[in-house]
């Protein structure tokens, strides 16, 4: 119980140091916006540079999974594993992709004018928030 105890603790101290961590990385961008615009301008950046990350890594979830269950074909309980892994790899680019559809709807929906593309932009270096 003890021992349990302690891992929740130092589990916290982690999460805790990790999001303060966070915050200094990103205090001199978000000092940098001078505006509410400019922030949320920085926001969505960030956003649009985070969803193909996370897109490929739930296609590497999938592959990750289908790799284990060709390689475990004798094995009844690896395979269910690798394929709870491509079924929640599955999944997860279903709500991404779903929510950029929604996305296009509404703007469609509600005359949502704009030069760039519902597809977010791939990390661009040097790129300066206008």
């Amino acid at each position: 119980m003890n021992t349990q105890l302690e891992k929740g603790w130092v589990i916290n101290v982690i999460s805790l140091a990790s999001a303060v961590a966070l915050v200094v990385a990103l205090m001199p961008s978000i000092a940098g916006a001078v505006t509410f615009l400019d922030t949320l301008n920085l926001v969505n950046t960030v956003l649009g540079a985070l969803i193909p990350i996370a897109i490929s890594l739930a296609l590497v979830v999938f592959f990750f999974g289908l790799v284990k269950y060709i390689f475990k074909l004798g094995n009844e309980d690896q395979q269910k594993e690798a394929m709870r892994l491509m079924i929640w790899g599955v999944i997860a680019i279903f709500v991404m992709v779903s929510i950029w559809g929604i996305i296009g709807l509404l703007q469609n929906t509600f005359k949502v004018t704009s030069k760039d593309p519902i597809i977010p932009r791939a990390i661009q270096l040097g790129r300066t928030f206008q």
